[in-house]
């Protein structure tokens, strides 16, 4: 077996820094002069390039379309965001190329200071709250309806949708392509293994994995009180 190296975290570490002057004006101009629709053909114009341009461009445009807007964002290339007017995303979060985050027209998205998206990661964020320092692995996703399947004398995609809550606790993990599915709450500092099916709440500090995911250990229980009390100060 190949050996093991420890490297120091990257991105968890990193205080962002508050978006030029400029660029806060020119979503605030933008805002005034174009429409929902205009902002978001402007963006897919920038959408996949990777240069400077680029990359402000696209912060700019969410800027100017999303509820809430940090510093610091950082949005990879080919990310797809789908009613952006419904969402609060906060400063210094990484969202990785081909990301999608589709939100609903009624519905709330927050995700909290310093995540992490991996790229390919899929957010049905209907109604989702990702609390701070999250790390969400690539390809991993959230499903935040169903449809009931009543009456049966009909389609399925034709019957009732259920809109489940989803909440990812502040310094939870979320392994590579693992799915949580409408309802479940995902406690602080825990675990879920790279591909997972969350169908019922993780506790604080659990390590879960599996299809469907189980208990398979805990991260020092003993100091969940002191990490409790960390998280709340944090969040504040």
């Amino acid at each position: 077996m190949a050996q093991k190296r420890l490297t120091k975290a990257v991105h968890g570490w990193r205080e962002p820094s508050a978006d030029p002057t400029f660029e806060l004006g020119l979503s605030a101009d933008m805002r005034d002069r174009l429409g929902p629709d205009q902002l978001l053909h402007l963006y897919a114009r920038f959408s996949s390039g990777s240069d400077y341009a680029d990359v402000l461009m696209r912060r700019a445009c969410l800027r100017a379309l999303a509820k809430q807007f940090g510093h610091g964002i950082v949005i990879g290339r080919n990310v797809s965001v789908i009613h952006p007017e419904t969402m609060e995303i906060g400063a210094g979060v990484f969202i990785g190329d081909q990301a999608v985050i589709q939100g609903r027209f009624d519905g709330s998205c927050v995700i909290g200071n310093g995540v992490w998206i991996g790229p390919q990661a899929y957010f049905d964020a209907r109604e989702l709250v990702i609390g701070n320092c999250v790390g969400w692995g690539p390809g991993a996703k959230v499903l935040g309806s169903r449809h009931t399947g009543v009456p049966a004398d009909v389609p399925i995609i034709r019957t009732d949708l259920e809109i489940g809550p989803v909440r990812i606790g502040a310094w939870a993990d979320i392994g590579m392509n693992a799915v949580i599915l409408p309802g479940v709450t995902v406690g602080c500092s825990s675990i879920v293994g790279a591909g997972a099916v969350v169908t019922r709440d993780v506790p604080p500090f659990a390590k879960v994995a599996g299809v469907p995911a189980r208990i398979i250990g805990w991260r020092q229980p003993q100091d969940i009180d002191r990490h409790e009390a960390m998280v709340s100060s944090s969040e504040r």
